[in-house]
């Protein structure tokens, strides 16, 4: 097995992204590029969506480059204090799991990788490189049921199966998953 190419990462913040606007769209277009018919996963909402993350605080964006090529990112914010993140939670969850203080959960919004550059261990290098050293008690994400290669990973990396979450009307319903950060 040939090794793959060092991933360099890079860490940007809000304004970053939107200098990275055209590149990151790019990724996203061919990483979604089967679901870009429906309205919700258009490049013109996906991108609004990235802005209104990018405004809350905590920000995170790690792109990842194979010399001057970017080849995948994640990206996240630290859920602010009454956040709406949990509408359309469906799930049995002890009380207080869903409240939001400002300070206690980290959402991953994306973590993508162009498909000629997938199963090569960069979403999990851009992946650990995002939660690194956050100060949030945990994290969370959302996941396609039947996205199995991204679902198994999540879990694999210990991730683990919170309940189930339609964040908007027209979105598709997700797997909710959380994870403890390590926050010594």
């Amino acid at each position: 097995m040939i090794a793959a190419p060092p991933l360099t990462l890079r860490h940007h913040d809000a304004a970053g992204m939107h200098e990275l606007r055209d590149l990151l769209i790019a990724v996203y277009t061919e990483v979604y590029a089967d679901l870009l018919s429906d309205p919700f996963f258009s490049p013109e909402r996906y991108w609004q969506r990235l802005e209104s993350y990018a405004k809350w605080p905590g920000f995170a964006l790690v792109t990842g480059w194979l010399g001057d090529d970017l080849i995948g990112y994640t990206l996240g914010y630290t859920l602010p204090k009454g956040s709406a993140w949990w509408r359309g939670f469906q799930g049995d969850v002890p009380p207080g799991a869903l409240e939001e203080d400002g300070k206690r959960t980290f959402a991953v919004t994306q973590l993508m990788v162009l498909p000629v550059h997938q199963r090569r261990g960069y979403a999990g290098q851009l992946h650990d490189a995002l939660l690194a050293d956050r100060p949030e008690e945990r994290a969370t994400l959302l996941v396609k049921p039947d996205n199995v290669p991204a679902r198994t990973a999540y879990l694999s990396w210990g991730w683990q199966r919170f309940g189930r979450l339609q964040p908007f009307n027209d979105a598709p319903v997700y797997d909710s998953l959380m994870i403890e950060l390590d926050r010594a």
